[in-house]
């Protein structure tokens, strides 16, 4: 009797919050996330709903905007003859057919390769995108977190970037959709001078677990965001940053347990491969 009380409880709890429902070993509820609260946390999908599609495809951006996510996030990084494209590693090697630095390959030949069978063969044939088609499809439906990935192995990169935006009116401050970030922090200062009227973000890792709050104020010159690791965010790190009248984005959560941990440390958005996580929505099938 004990246990169907208590499974009963879960889902009165589940019906009543329209939220994410986290029960111990014994089925007891620990935390319950609200509806409100879940509005209220920005949502970002880590290079698209990366947990359901191949990361950064158009499949994957496309998932992100079908399960509601408020922000997809993109790494951006130069082919050889200069065209911006979205890929997260240096090199094709991980997430492709191919292998060699992206620097080092023509957009042709990037485009030739598979950018999806790795994940799943319902993705084979997915290319590796433009930059220019991931915001010309988005725009206007989604938010979009820019990450110039690796910006120092392409001199140039911060004002191709400026200059499609500029192309599109996405550099206006009342678009209030568009964020850049970067563990760059001098790309993002450069970029920010381009782009004065859009919000930057600094990435941080592990290194900075005990940045101070100088180092926060020099941040906040150029940056509207400290977006860190998610292994190094504490009470004290987000109320610092708060206090330096920033955002706190923490990267990667990839379980319903760390979204929840997020949630419970006032964060306000989670960078996450399960957007369900933060916000439920049921996952179309393919």
């Amino acid at each position: 009797m004990k246990r169907i009380v208590t499974i009963l409880a879960v889902s009165l709890a589940a019906a009543s919050f329209s939220g994410p429902v986290l029960a111990d070993e014994h089925g007891e509820v620990s935390k319950v996330i609200s509806k409100q609260e879940q509005q209220k946390m920005v949502n970002v999908a880590h290079r698209g709903a990366s947990g359901h599609a191949p990361e950064n495809t158009m499949g994957a951006f496309q998932k992100g905007f079908e399960m509601k996510a408020d922000y997809i996030e993109i790494d951006v990084q130069m082919t050889k003859d200069g065209e911006l494209v979205v890929i997260h590693d240096t090199t094709v090697d991980r997430t492709t057919n191919g292998t060699g630095k992206v620097g080092s390959l023509t957009f042709e030949e990037i485009r030739q390769l598979d950018a999806g069978s790795w994940f799943s063969e319902s993705y084979a044939g997915e290319k590796v995108p433009t930059f220019e088609e991931v915001i010309d499809a988005f725009r206007g439906k989604v938010g979009i977190l820019i990450e110039l990935k690796a910006p120092e192995l392409y001199p140039g990169m911060e004002k191709k970037i400026a200059d499609a935006l500029m192309e599109r009116n996405m550099h206006l401050s009342n678009n209030g959709k568009v964020i850049l970030q970067s563990f760059n922090h001098e790309s993002m200062k450069k970029s920010k001078e381009l782009l004065p009227n859009l919000p930057h973000g600094v990435l941080v890792g592990a290194g900075w677990k005990n940045v101070t709050e100088e180092q926060l104020a020099q941040f906040a010159a150029y940056a509207d965001y400290f977006n860190p690791t998610m292994s190094i965010v504490t009470d004290e790190l987000v109320s610092d940053v708060h206090e330096a009248e920033m955002k706190i984005y923490p990267y990667t959560s990839r379980t319903q347990e760390q979204a929840l941990r997020l949630f419970d440390l006032n964060v306000d958005g989670i960078i996450t491969d399960y957007t369900e996580h933060v916000y439920y929505h049921p996952v179309k099938n393919n």
